[in-house]
């Protein structure tokens, strides 16, 4: 059998893809994408909340859809795969927020204007996760050893993060930032937070320009090229099957702008999440390495990466108790 054989039909398939245009529709059209406005916390409290309930719901339709025709163990496995999956794509992706702050921060953009940035990036997110898990996949399959390598990269890239934890990146230096700023003419700061408001280019004397925001947007998505390569081989770790690999991203890219705004007058108190997800990385990374001699099952590394993941975050909370 071939390591990414899937019980998926492409009916799940076309109805999984279906279900997230619906819900990027709604967002756009009908609960104020195109409007510009701050997110309160309670709004962002009520979609993270949302999200969370519908990934729940959905675990819960795979359950009953693979007992219908497979039986409840292979449920129990697609099920909990999804879960697993799930939690660690969710978690990895709160070292997004972190950057998306510092880029918003470096900026100053107003948080009226960062949610539009947000939902282009969640769009451009989704494309580029289909697209890499699409070419995992393939990889995976012609080339089944290479599942060794990303547990090699997953060790290198969670003892990378202990030791860089605290160090924050100069923007100045990023290399996508200075092409863009050599290639493409930019408006200054000054009109982007006067006139321009959340536009990404302008015309100006009949010329087209890109405003300061458009490189906030070009920084988001080059931000999320990194971290789905973290992401994407550390879900291959639990499971081969694309359709849980790609609905267990999805989901938790669709819940990320939500979480951002939750978290973003609070992130400071969440400083030691970093070494969490540090730990994370390792520890799946170790468990592809070890596969050959021991397996270890989906349930016991949900239950490793959660204890972990709520260790760092009750040490973060505890240290940042009296300030």
């Amino acid at each position: 059998m071939s390591p990414l054989y899937t019980h998926a039909s492409p009916a799940l398939w076309g109805g999984f893809i279906l279900f997230v245009l619906l819900m990027l529709a709604l967002d756009l059209f009908v609960f104020g994408g195109r409007r510009a406005h701050r997110v309160s916390v309670r709004e962002a409290a009520t979609w993270s909340l949302v999200w969370v309930a519908l990934a729940l719901t959905f675990a819960g339709f795979l359950w009953l859809y693979f007992n219908n025709l497979y039986g409840a163990q292979l449920a129990h496995d697609k099920a909990l795969d999804f879960l697993t999956g799930y939690v660690i794509e969710k978690s990895l992706s709160v070292d997004n927020i972190f950057v998306f702050l510092m880029i918003f921060s470096a900026f100053q953009i107003a948080p009226e204007y960062q949610r539009r940035v947000l939902l282009y990036g969640v769009l451009g997110a989704i494309v580029l996760r289909a697209v890499m898990i699409l070419a995992g996949a393939w990889v995976v399959r012609e080339f089944s050893w290479v599942l060794y390598l990303f547990g090699v990269f997953l060790v290198i890239t969670g003892l990378r993060m202990l030791v860089m934890a605290e160090k924050q990146p100069d923007l100045e230096k990023n290399p996508v930032l200075r092409l863009a700023r050599r290639y493409l003419r930019i408006t200054s700061a000054e009109d982007e937070h006067g006139k321009h408001g959340e536009r990404f280019t302008v015309v100006k004397d009949g010329v087209r320009y890109f405003t300061p925001l458009f490189l906030v947007l070009i920084l988001v998505e080059a931000s999320d090229v990194v971290f789905a390569v973290d992401s994407i081989p550390a879900i291959f770790a639990i499971t081969t099957d694309p359709f849980i690999v790609f609905t267990s991203n999805i989901f938790a890219i669709m819940g990320l702008r939500a979480l951002y705004f939750l978290l973003m007058d609070m992130a400071d108190r969440f400083h030691l999440l970093k070494y969490g997800l540090a730990l994370v990385l390792t520890f799946i990374g170790a468990k592809m390495l070890i596969a050959p001699w021991h397996h270890i099952p989906t349930a016991t590394s949900l239950l490793v990466v959660t204890v972990i993941l709520a260790a760092s975050i009750s040490a973060s909370l505890i240290g940042t108790r009296r300030r």
